[in-house]
């Protein structure tokens, strides 16, 4: 050190034999942290200080007489060092700027803040060139790790706000702006209550009095408002933000909006309780049909219960249809006569306006039509090629429905002594819809006329 001290003391021309001065400089030197060098006019190495040494990675057993100046320099920086750095140190007396270090051990580059400057003896001549450079490494991937950071609080779709323990905000990224409808320029300055609805400004209030406490709050939801005054669901969450010593100094938010989320909840439970009234409904009718269906033979019994339930099941596709509104009854008609109706249309005539049922109407209808359906075609005109139905509907302006069915051209009919099974869903159906059903047993063939409130 002695040695390296003394070429110091020529570079600087001021130290001769003040060995006080020459002691304080060799401790302010070596207990520096940044690189500190000097080499002469040729470039050639001349001292390097113990933080120099670890900057490059220098060997103990290299010593720096034996390095030059671009040693230490990155391949793709050495140019710049000798077509730029030097001659502007020369000229100019001082050049700074970012360059980049090789380590001698790894080879790896090393961004520095790279000072140089003549040193000039006591005649005013330059007789060596002193550095003094910082190691930019940490800043470097601090500055890196800040833009990472801000990039993806910009880029998120959440709001990322940060504001003072008294709630006035600092911070306010492009989600907030999105979310909450104030640009940053509106909203920075403000106090965070200028999004939270006057019922709930309580919540502001114990939102800081936890976070001055060290608490964080985890996916609180709640209401905020827009500035269009919309109210909207978020789920907040919100942090103590902390300074180098520790203590917290404010709060940053993390706000998600969740308006659709809740709407979808809604529906989804909406259409849960509308699924369990439908199936209860569904089921009791299934169970009316199976109680009042009976049979001379299980045989009988089994068809004459799938048949109604096949009914059934035919209008429920149409409810699909229609987001389980309801039936056309057009379609209703269509579907239980088909079976019956020639490629002519003649067996079967159809007249009605479009009329839509709403569910428990619909399948009351359906049931009704396929027992007369069903009845003709065993007992009625739809048993013998000849014979025909006709079915025709109309609404009253109150909204009473009026169906009548027709039957002609089948066997002979007359009034049965006995109230059939068909004839008592028939009742029981048109009961449920708080309607009548009034039979006449022509001999041409049996008319029922039926009114409903549908």
């Amino acid at each position: 050190m002695a040695d390296d001290l003394s070429v110091i003391a020529h570079g600087l021309g001021q130290l001769g034999s003040e060995d006080g001065f020459t002691r304080m400089l060799a401790a302010l030197v070596g207990a520096s942290h940044e690189f500190i060098g000097i080499a002469d006019l040729e470039g050639n190495g001349l001292f390097l200080n113990e933080a120099g040494r670890r900057l490059v990675g220098l060997p103990d057993h290299v010593t720096v007489q034996s390095t030059r100046v671009i040693d230490y320099f990155a391949a793709d920086d050495r140019d710049k060092v000798t077509q730029k750095v030097l001659p502007a140190a020369r000229n100019n007396g001082f050049w700074e700027g970012e360059l980049k270090f090789r380590n001698f051990a790894t080879g790896a580059t090393i961004p520095v803040l790279y000072n140089i400057f003549p040193l000039r003896d006591s005649s005013g001549a330059i007789v060596a060139y002193g550095t003094v450079t910082r190691d930019l490494s940490e800043s470097k991937l601090a500055d890196e790790r800040s833009h990472w950071l801000s990039s993806i609080v910009e880029s998120s779709d959440d709001a990322i706000v940060s504001k003072s323990l008294n709630g006035i905000i600092a911070t306010w990224n492009k989600g907030a702006e999105r979310i909450f409808g104030y640009p940053a320029e509106e909203a920075i300055g403000r106090p965070i209550t200028i999004v939270i609805p006057e019922d709930r400004q309580n919540e502001e209030t114990e939102i800081l009095r936890r976070i001055r406490g060290g608490e964080r709050i985890d996916h609180f939801e709640t209401i905020r408002r827009r500035k269009d005054g919309r109210l909207i669901a978020i789920s907040l969450t919100v942090s103590p933000v902390k300074n180098a010593e520790g203590e917290i100094i404010g709060a940053s938010k993390i706000a998600r909006d969740i308006t659709e989320q809740k709407q979808s909840q809604e529906q989804i439970a909406t259409l849960a309780r509308e699924v369990e009234h439908r199936g209860k409904n569904l089921l009791a009718s299934v169970q009316a049909i199976v109680n009042l269906s009976q049979s001379d033979s299980p045989k009988g019994l089994k068809e004459a219960i799938e048949g109604r339930i096949q009914a059934l099941a035919n209008v429920q596709s149409l409810f699909v249809d229609s987001r389980w509104v309801g039936a056309d009854l057009s379609a209703i008609v269509a579907r239980e006569l088909a079976p019956y109706g020639a490629p002519d249309q003649k067996r079967v005539r159809i007249d009605g306006p479009a009329i839509l049922l709403e569910p428990a109407a619909a399948q009351a209808v359906a049931i009704t039509l396929h027992e007369f359906a069903t009845n003709a075609a065993k007992y009625g005109s739809l048993s013998v090629p000849e014979g025909r139905v006709d079915l025709m509907w109309r609404r009253a302006p109150d909204g009473e429905l009026t169906l009548r069915w027709a039957e002609a051209g089948g066997p002979q009919v007359q009034e049965p002594s006995v109230q059939g099974f068909g004839s008592k869903i028939i009742k029981q159906m048109i009961g449920q819809l708080h309607g009548k059903a009034r039979f006449d047993w022509n001999p041409q063939g049996l008319v029922c006329e039926m009114t409903v409130r549908a």
